[in-house]
């Protein structure tokens, strides 16, 4: 008896999200490392918990294929791109890869619907909330960065916004939890 609930090309498009999660959590470890051997320890604990996150979302959808009774199928992750030469483009790099991700997540959200799979489409409802907090929070450091005319930022801008980071919290308030009262 066939248990498998996933069509092959849900099932498919799943398993390379998987990858491309594994491939997110590569590029967060390896920008990590860089900020590390650079001196920013802050900038680089902030980006090694986005490591870790990004390994949890892999995680999900792993767990997801298996619950629906379809095959995982593990591959190679791609390599990271080249380490940024300088915080700023360190951060506009995250921010295009999270829009990247999050165009990935829009074409599984709308396979499913097309295929009528709802349980997939509900699931892909949290990655839709998740892309959007993490796009905010890679304007928000780039907000950042203009602040301090990233150009020219000096030895103290810096070790403000290191300093800041390594604090930061990993996540942002999304929009359906803003009030007038709680902007």
């Amino acid at each position: 008896m066939n248990t498998d609930r996933l069509s092959k090309t849900i099932a498919a498009a799943l398993n390379a999200q998987m990858t491309k999660e594994a491939q997110a959590s590569q590029i967060y470890l390896s920008y990590a490392a860089w900020a590390e051997s650079q001196g920013f320890g802050g900038v680089a604990n902030f980006l090694f918990r986005h490591a870790q996150e990004e390994r949890n979302h892999m995680m999900k959808i792993l767990e997801y294929i298996l619950k629906r009774g379809a095959k995982v199928q593990v591959t190679a992750i791609p390599a990271p791109p080249e380490n940024p030469t300088s915080i700023k483009i360190c951060f506009e790099k995250i921010f295009e890869h999270e829009v990247d991700n999050t165009n990935a997540v829009y074409k599984l959200v709308k396979m499913s619907l097309t295929e009528e799979d709802w349980a997939t489409w509900n699931f892909m409802q949290w990655f839709v909330k998740e892309q959007v907090e993490e796009e905010t929070l890679a304007m928000n450091l780039l907000d950042k960065l203009k602040i301090t005319d990233s150009e020219k930022l000096n030895g103290n801008a810096l070790y403000v916004l290191d300093r800041d980071l390594e604090t930061t919290p990993d996540e942002v308030t999304s929009a359906q939890e803003v009030t007038a009262d709680n902007p």
